[in-house]
């Protein structure tokens, strides 16, 4: 049995290697250059070139593969929902070239739209076209990352949380690494077949306003939540140097799943998982 790992650097992809090396596997770590791979994992894995938007190198890096976790990168420097739908269909045309047998997706809470949610639009068209490769499919609906309260790192610490999110909306938040530990469960089980959705929710529903509570506490400062508007996302944006539909597949990911949403999978004991906002804030965040 060969795992492909997509993103094996990034927030979740790191740990699923770990994981399945310490399960006794010898993963093929799947990245756009081999030579950057941790010197530390290299004698326990084996690693692939891979670019996701060229299906030459897709099909290669896949070749051999029985399984193989897939996260669709984000494209920086054109239209993110069209690099995705791009990238989806490399993916399917390797699962069925290969008959690789089975394939979990790191996908979003809001994907089940399907339209009308920005970036994620591409997530739902992975979906689709992972469904129609013949291969049993685990979707992995994924709750709100606490890293991406990294890219807001210096302003949390000067006292600010803001978002164009509802901040007063509760929604799921959870650890990337909990994440990793529904991944790499689902992708060394035999006990399933056909498709499947598995979300991940983290412990608990937070509010911007409740995160930023915790966040005080943890970081012993006060830090308030601050509700942006769209037009703010897009002028922060548009200085930042992005454009057209980079700009647009941000706000409307935010848009989407704020207004008029309500999530597909409800919390469950399946889709809870444990680490807690403050613990992991406590880790990254204070000092």
């Amino acid at each position: 049995m060969t795992i492909g790992v997509m993103t094996p650097k990034g927030n979740v992809g790191a740990h699923v290697l770990r994981m399945l090396v310490q399960a006794g596997e010898r993963p093929r770590a799947l990245l756009r250059d081999p030579a950057t791979l941790d010197e530390f994992a290299a004698p326990y894995v084996d690693a692939a070139r891979i670019d996701a938007w060229d299906l030459s190198t897709v099909l290669e890096a896949t070749r051999g593969l029985s399984s193989v976790f897939w996260v669709s990168p984000t494209a920086t420097d054109g239209d993110p929902v069209e690099a995705h739908s791009i990238a989806a269909a490399n993916i399917r045309s390797a699962v069925v070239e290969h008959g690789i047998g089975k394939v979990v997706f790191q996908s979003s809470v809001g994907a089940e739209k399907r339209h009308g949610v920005g970036e994620i639009d591409g997530l739902a068209a992975t979906e689709l076209e992972l469904e129609a490769s013949g291969a049993a499919v685990t979707h992995l609906r994924c709750g709100y990352f606490f890293t991406n309260l990294l890219m807001d790192a210096e302003s949390i610490r000067g006292g600010t949380l803001a978002t164009a999110m509802d901040i007063g909306h509760a929604m799921p938040w959870v650890a990337p690494v909990d994440i990793a530990v529904v991944a790499t469960a689902r992708l060394l089980s035999n006990a399933w077949t056909g498709r499947h959705v598995q979300a991940v929710h983290g412990p608990e529903d937070l509010s911007f306003m409740q995160v930023a509570g915790i966040l005080s506490g943890t970081l012993g400062r006060r830090v308030e939540a601050q509700q942006l508007s769209d037009e703010d996302v897009r002028s922060s944006l548009h200085q930042m140097g992005m454009e057209g539909e980079q700009i647009r597949a941000i706000v409307m990911m935010a848009a989407g799943i704020r207004d008029d949403f309500v999530p597909e999978n409800p919390r469950s004991y399946a889709t809870t998982t444990p680490t807690t906002l403050r613990s992991w804030a406590g880790q990254h965040l204070s000092g």
